[in-house]
């Protein structure tokens, strides 16, 4: 009986070994196979939404560029002639921008959405808090010292602009 129980022994440890290996490699194929399809899927996925992600990136870089201080003031006529008016003309017109463009925050990251935010709520602060001297008589006068105060923001449209660059290289590469 123990010579049948070793013959039995001999013939089903190559098979148990034949069986181990066979499902090792059968596991790393369907492995190698859920990575194959998940990365297809984001492949998939990556280009479905890599065209409404730049034009998201478009839309903030016009906002950016429209709310640079020399193209906000070449945009904006002064319609009123008192300066405190026109100063309330170029926020409102900031924040309209802002507002059109709010739900472009969900393409870019948090940094870049923070940066911004802080771009234009620079901006309408400086315009704000602008000084209108008493050699300034109307609102076309005060539109080159009104430049020069933006011109010198701490954080600029162009700084956010450049976060902007970055991370849409980063997107694409």
């Amino acid at each position: 009986m123990s010579e049948d129980f070793l013959g039995l022994l001999v013939y089903c440890i190559p098979a148990l070994v034949t069986g181990a290996v066979a499902f090792l490699f059968f596991r790393e194929h369907v492995t190698n196979e859920n990575n194959r399809r998940d990365f297809l899927l984001h492949q998939m996925h990556k280009k479905e939404t890599l065209p409404v992600r730049l034009q998201a990136f478009e839309r903030l870089t016009l906002f950016l560029e429209r709310m640079s201080a020399y193209h906000l003031l070449q945009r904006v006529p002064p319609i009123a002639p008192q300066p405190e008016a026109y100063k309330e003309l170029l926020i409102k017109t900031i924040e309209q921008e802002y507002e059109h463009n709010l739900s472009q925050q969900i393409y870019v990251s948090e940094s870049c959405w923070r940066m911004i935010t802080a771009a234009k709520n620079n901006s309408i602060q400086q315009i704000r808090f602008f000084k209108v001297s008493k050699d300034i008589k109307s609102a076309q006068d005060m539109s080159a010292p009104l430049f020069e105060s933006l011109s010198q923001a701490k954080v600029s449209p162009q700084m956010a602009l450049a976060l902007l660059r970055e991370e849409v290289g980063l997107l694409l590469n």
